[in-house]
């Protein structure tokens, strides 16, 4: 009975919080849905629940990311592929490193193995929270398809690199060469599981077509399925289940799965993936305020001196603006390296303005993957000792989430404001 409490009243926190972002104005959604998850969380209210990583993984972060990938204009990613792969990849790869080395200098404490993963794990972006800053109209349309397809592919990558340094900071050990291959293991093997669940759910409203007068919501219940067969199916084979959940999402309106259905049944099918898509996007907001009050209470004693608090507040400030930098810095190197490459290949050449590029770098917004992530950080080590830097990792994440969405939602406004008028972006 109290798990279907807690359940309700996070729907209804997840309701609440419309009416009062407009209400508030200036607000924007995703700080009204943590800010309400932090009262529900308050001592006296005590709706504070813990959710293990994995289910988090699962029960959120695969039905959300299946649900953008299946609406996510294919025909405008296909276009913008190089900037979206050079973002989803080479700018995680990139954050993790530097980032990591940036991490280890301004917390000396955390070893080094650690510092990377939790640099890692703080790589993927949330396109959908940057939606309910700023309105879509005001963003060139580019520019917002980029972000989309980066979001939906960096949340995969930078997961599947936090393993492998979680793995190193357990073991101690790390081989360039073997992280290299199971990498690439990993991505493959969940591409192949997305693959896989697609044609398997194919064939299952297929048998269902030879029934006459099947329910529409019988095949979409089908559906619904999809994206959780898809992510574990890859787990079970150690490869990386959100991507797979991506893969799946991308592929099932490309293909007969989606042929299969009829059109109420299409339609059904729409209006409940963004609905939910809604609703989970929603909680997992509030879920992080729930998380709030007891990270605040129990600040990391590496990150505090004589000045208490000013310390690790400075910490997070330093490390948000690192990796600000760090995008804007990736993003003006990429698209300098493109200009020569295009002009030599006579490829379609992306024209940027330094706005545009600014957008680009402060939309780098973290969120629900990263909270997930990082709330993945092994408890104890292998000599059953607690897990070094642990809670310093969690307590700097759920900082760097709060402050960026803060910025953006500060900055980003006014930066984009005329772009889309006037072209920022090609």
């Amino acid at each position: 009975m109290q798990t279907f409490t807690f359940i309700l009243i996070l729907v209804m926190a997840v309701v609440a919080s419309q009416p009062l972002t407009r209400l508030l104005r200036i607000v924007p959604l995703p700080i009204v849905q943590i800010a309400l998850g932090a009262a529900l969380a308050w001592p006296t209210a005590g709706f504070h629940r813990h959710i293990e990583p994995e289910l988090f993984l699962l029960l959120f972060i695969a039905p959300l990311l299946f649900a953008d990938a299946w609406e996510a204009p294919k025909r405008e990613y296909r276009k913008l592929l190089r900037p979206i792969q050079t973002l989803a990849f080479g700018l995680v790869f990139f954050t993790t490193l530097f980032g990591g080395l940036a991490l280890h200098w301004l917390v000396p404490s955390m070893p080094l193995p650690v510092a990377f993963a939790l640099a890692a794990v703080l790589s993927p972006t949330d396109a959908v929270a940057v939606s309910a800053i700023v309105d879509k109209e005001s963003v060139p349309k580019n520019l917002m398809h980029i972000l989309e397809g980066e979001s939906l592919l960096n949340d995969a990558s930078g997961l599947v690199i936090f393993r492998f340094a979680a793995a190193a900071a357990l073991t101690g050990s790390f081989s360039l060469w073997q992280a290299s291959l199971a990498f690439l293991l990993a991505v493959a093997g969940g591409v192949a599981a997305g693959l896989l669940a697609v044609v398997v759910v194919s064939w299952a409203l297929k048998l269902l077509a030879k029934f006459d007068r099947i329910a529409p919501e019988t095949q979409v219940l089908v559906v619904m399925f999809l994206p959780f067969a898809a992510f574990l199916a890859a787990e079970a084979v150690h490869a990386s289940g959100v991507l797979a959940a991506v893969v799946a999402g991308l592929t099932v309106g490309r293909t007969r799965t989606a042929n299969q259905l009829s059109v109420s049944a299409y339609m059904l099918a729409h209006s409940f993936w963004t609905m939910l898509a809604f609703l989970l996007n929603g909680t997992l907001f509030v879920l992080l305020g729930l998380q709030l009050p007891a990270i605040i209470r129990t600040v990391p004693p590496a990150l505090i001196d004589t000045h208490w608090l000013w310390q690790p507040l400075g910490i997070i400030g330093a490390l948000t603006l690192c990796l600000i930098l760090l995008r804007f810095v990736w993003i003006s190197a990429a698209i300098a390296l493109s200009r020569v490459v295009s002009r030599h290949l006579r490829l379609e050449q992306f024209h940027t303005t330094l706005r545009t590029r600014l957008a680009g770098s402060i939309a780098g917004v973290r969120g629900a993957v990263t909270l997930a992530g990082v709330l993945s950080f092994p408890v104890l080590a292998l000599d059953g000792s607690p897990f070094p830097g642990r809670d310093v990792a969690i307590f700097l994440a759920a900082g760097v989430i709060l402050l960026w969405l803060a910025i953006a939602s500060l900055g980003l406004p006014p930066i984009v404001r005329g772009l889309a008028a006037g072209h920022g972006a090609s």
